[in-house]
């Protein structure tokens, strides 16, 4: 008997945003095509101004398109209202930024169990999972430090945990490794990797690193608001 094929973790389908700028419009996204399977991580490399943030936050329904459709694990999203959009989001998508945006007078570990918590989780099983995902990314020793307390290659680790906390089905990270010196880069960013091929995860990261962006599965960039495989 053949195996069902895997869905998609994102799919997005000839999508379409623009912006108004007084009587004109501006066109960002001209007809985006991809997809992203569970497992596979994508690097997005292009130019700053070219819409890696819009296209990031189009994936993960923090924008609507004008046009076209963004799937997520399966699941249409242009006709979701704001709480169906935003129950995929916090069930399906996890977010990795360049900034960490870890809550200061929480400790690391109770920055990743707050969001379990959030989604109904018992502090019990959420503490169990924190715990298991500062350990994996080696921050077993810094539970219970504070944000200010840890480096920026720590901080930004607490930060991917946090993302993959709620056992999301897609990451999307913009520059997650954007502040940081390059050997703490490259030693968040293998983590980061390890964790996607680990969990299963798809992801789609947003890079100027060309050289991070070689140990990714998939290389894409924006051109003329499309997407085009690179290699």
């Amino acid at each position: 008997m053949a195996m069902p094929e895997a869905v998609p973790a994102l799919e997005l389908i000839d999508v379409q945003r623009s912006y108004q700028q007084g009587p004109s419009e501006l066109r960002i996204l001209r007809g985006v095509n991809l997809t992203v399977m569970p497992g596979q991580s994508v690097a997005l490399i292009a130019p700053s101004g070219v819409g890696k943030s819009t296209l990031l936050h189009t994936a993960g329904l923090l924008e609507k398109p004008n046009g076209g459709e963004v799937v997520v694990s399966g699941q249409p999203t242009s006709d979701l209202n704001d709480a169906g959009r935003t129950r995929l989001r916090r069930n399906a998508i996890g977010f990795v930024y360049q900034f960490h945006h870890l809550q200061p007078e929480f400790s690391a570990l109770e920055n990743v169990i707050l969001p379990q918590m959030i989604r109904g989780l018992s502090r019990s099983e959420a503490r169990r999972r924190g715990e298991e995902l500062l350990t994996f990314l080696g921050l077993g020793e810094r539970f219970g430090h504070r944000p200010n307390e840890l480096s920026g290659g720590e901080q930004q680790r607490v930060a991917i945990a946090r993302a993959v906390a709620n056992a999301p089905h897609l990451i999307l990270a913009d520059e997650p490794t954007g502040n940081l010196d390059p050997g703490t880069s490259d030693h968040v960013f293998g983590t980061l990797t390890a964790l996607v091929r680990a969990s299963g995860l798809a992801a789609l990261i947003a890079t100027h690193n060309l050289d991070l962006a070689a140990r990714m599965d998939r290389r894409v960039t924006l051109q003329d608001g499309r997407i085009v495989e690179l290699d």
